[in-house]
């Protein structure tokens, strides 16, 4: 497997939301490439336990990690992160902007659900972006920024407008950064959408004590990672053990399809649709063409 340029023994990582799932994941697989971590999540027990784990994984062991409490919605502690990150380090190779939170609502309910979701996993997301990029640059040297998304940012299905709202800000805003750090002269920061599948965290465990048989661990997901970055990939879109990505390119392309056919908005839930969408799904693949 082809490895990012950035991702080399010695350099640096800061990952928000690195006290469980995909982000622990995560900072366990970077500290044992040989690479120092900076772990942020909330301050607390799960925090600390995080960091320990890390080092325990870290070939430099407690000396090449620290962890930051980071509350990613506040500007202020965003730039605190980067200061720690720097003066500890002195650099940053990789940041990976993947706190997140299941608050939400709809349409019309919810408002507290929709700022703490917006607070943190697009502001979050924003703030991050905002306070290390062109420090990223400056440095002259290979780096990457991963953004975690989410397929709900892509198809939105109903029943979380308020999270769908903030993924498919995420989804945009990293498309945009990876545009305008291809059109810096010299840069060579490289942005990248993760956008996991059904993957068991303690997020999405819902009071279950075991995986269910279709979902991905967070270390399948980080393993994933690695490999579309090496391949140079911006948009890494998980497949799970249930769904393949051909069911994920088909359910993008439907979506995308309602506006240019003006069906009804997420057709692929309304009852006059359901054997259309089934055909769909069954139908030879439209991507071989």
């Amino acid at each position: 497997m082809d490895r990012h340029p950035a991702l080399t023994e010695g350099r640096v990582v800061v990952i928000t939301g690195a006290a469980s799932g995909i982000g622990l994941a995560a900072a366990k697989r970077f500290a044992a490439m040989g690479m120092r971590v900076c772990a942020a999540d909330l301050g607390g027990e799960a925090l600390d336990s995080a960091a320990a784990e890390v080092a325990q994984a870290a070939k430099g062991g407690a000396s090449d990690v620290i962890a930051v409490p980071t509350d990613v919605s506040q500007l202020d502690e965003v730039r605190r992160l980067k200061d720690r990150a720097y003066d500890a380090f002195g650099e940053v190779a990789v940041l990976m902007n993947n706190a997140g939170v299941s608050a939400g609502g709809g349409p019309w309910d919810h408002y507290e659900g929709w700022q703490r979701g917006l607070g943190v996993n697009l502001w979050g997301v924003i703030n991050g972006v905002q306070t290390f990029v062109q420090s990223m640059i400056n440095q002259g040297a290979p780096c990457a920024i991963i953004n975690t998304g989410s397929k709900q940012g892509i198809t939105c299905p109903p029943g979380n407008t308020a999270y769908n709202v903030t993924k498919a800000g995420v989804k945009v805003l990293t498309e945009g950064l990876a545009h305008s750090l291809r059109n810096v002269e010299g840069c060579r920061v490289s942005a990248h959408l993760l956008v996991p599948g059904s993957t068991f965290t303690g997020m999405t465990r819902r009071g279950r004590a075991e995986k269910p048989p279709g979902s991905w661990t967070p270390e399948q997901v980080v393993e994933f990672l690695l490999e579309g970055m090496g391949a140079g990939n911006f948009y890494v879109i998980c497949p799970d053990n249930d769904v393949t990505r051909d069911v994920d390119n088909r359910r993008i392309l439907w979506a995308a399809e309602d506006i240019i056919r003006n069906r009804p908005p997420l057709s692929r839930w309304h009852p006059d649709y359901q054997h259309e969408f089934a055909d769909f799904l069954g139908s030879e693949s439209p991507f071989r063409r």
